[in-house]
């Protein structure tokens, strides 16, 4: 095997196996830092050896003995290895036999989303050891200088430390209020990578893939809790959309413009199957979610779409978790189901709420809602505030151009019909 063929394929390895390779390797070390460390090791001696010898039958046993050998040596060579070795020999044997590597893996994922832990800190640690980004890959996501996420990583491996976490999923009592952490983070690098909070790009699909893999092995490790299949549906059934979600160019297009023909059918029934199961097992907040999105997934144009069924979601979901925000949807979507005049009247009771004085789509959806009622200078006031507060460029760049629209006195176009 060539050398650059056999750094394919040990990337490759890594890339499936190196989330469960930590897990493993922290469970019996308990230590998060010295677990990553002999993981890397490990792929160096793979690096090294596999282009002469080819892949392993089983590269994951490969590179999990290699690690444990190295963890033995370096406890060798460390000193107090007589009660090391016993240590490790003695988790070794435990581990071994008839150890589930799933179980390792889902006590990594709770612990990497532990609460002693800031949501950043759990973002960059869950990101960096469950998801296997580097550094450098979780700084360019989101947009903050490398030295600040491997700060975040550094201080969160140490907070654990002192914490005492164990590395193991939490006992029942626990387990409902962490697995929310964990459901939040994944959630969160989803949302990133669905609508960017800054930059230069609207949406970036790689942390969506990484968001969408992420929940799929949680569902795989934790089949009976529906919240995880809630979410996962959401996230799959807002992913179809994302490949018309923007114009060639990069400018966005918003969800009623969208040419549904582009939504991915694959991910939608998956969604929609993902739903199925979360209701069944008895859902929550973001099962509700994922059938406000399954009401525009089911819909084969805008018109087409259940916006009464959507109201009546919102409505169900402001009372599980209420929120401003969701306020801000619902009263959207009675715009839609009941006309402008009912959304800008709910929309208005809003404006005095702290949460949303700094939220770019408070007055972006107030402007849509004056601009159907006819009230373009109001509505081009209401672009321009939006405007100034995203700090998204493309969406800034659409925002003024509506605002540039409702100046001109002609009713704002849609991307539908700025694509002809």
């Amino acid at each position: 095997m060539s050398d650059p063929a056999a750094r394919r394929a040990v990337e490759a390895v890594w890339r499936i196996e190196a989330s469960r390779l930590i897990a493993g390797l922290a469970a019996f070390t308990r230590d998060l830092g010295l677990a990553e460390e002999l993981a890397q090791d490990a792929l160096v001696a793979a690096l090294e050896r596999w282009p002469s010898t080819g892949i392993p039958d089983n590269p994951g046993a490969w590179l999990t003995t290699t690690a444990r050998n190295r963890a033995v040596d370096l406890a060798r060579r460390r000193g107090n290895h007589d009660r090391k070795l016993a240590e490790l020999g003695r988790d070794l044997d435990e581990h071994a036999p008839e150890h589930d590597p799933d179980d390792d893996l889902l006590g990594l994922v709770f612990t990497a989303c532990h609460p002693v832990l800031s949501p950043d800190a759990r973002v960059a640690l869950t990101l960096r050891v469950v998801g296997g980004l580097t550094t450098e890959e979780i700084a360019s996501a989101f947009l903050v200088p490398e030295p600040t996420v491997a700060q975040r990583i550094v201080r969160a491996k140490k907070a654990l430390a002192k914490a005492g976490a164990r590395f193991e999923t939490p006992p029942d009592e626990q387990r409902a209020e962490r697995l929310g952490s964990v459901l939040g983070v994944l959630y969160l690098i989803f949302n990133e990578g669905y609508s960017a909070t800054g930059g230069e790009h609207l949406v970036r699909p790689d942390l969506c893939v990484t968001a969408l893999r992420l929940g799929r092995v949680l569902v795989s490790l934790v089949p009976r809790e529906p919240e995880a299949h809630g979410l996962l549906a959401l996230m799959e059934l807002q992913a179809s959309r994302i490949r018309a979600r923007t114009t060639p160019d990069g400018a966005p297009v918003r969800l009623l413009d969208q040419d549904r023909s582009r939504w991915d059918r694959l991910l939608i029934t998956r969604g929609l199957a993902g739903l199925e199961r979360a209701e069944r097992l008895g859902g929550g907040p973001y099962t509700a979610q994922a059938a406000i999105a399954a009401c525009h997934a089911r819909a084969a144009t805008a018109e087409d779409t259940d916006w009464v069924r959507v109201v009546g979601l919102y409505e169900l979901l402001a009372l599980r978790v209420p929120s401003p925000v969701i306020a801000l949807n619902h009263a959207v979507a009675c715009g839609m189901a009941f006309g402008p005049e009912v959304g800008l009247e709910l929309v208005d009771e809003l404006l005095g709420e702290k949460a949303l004085a700094d939220y770019h789509l408070l007055p972006s959806a107030r402007g849509d809602l004056l601009a159907r009622l006819g009230r373009t200078g109001e509505a081009r006031a209401e672009f321009e505030r939006a405007a100034a507060l995203t700090r998204n460029g493309r969406e800034r760049a659409q925002l003024l151009a509506r605002a540039q629209e409702c100046g001109s006195g002609a009713r704002p176009r849609t991307a539908a019909e700025d694509r002809g």
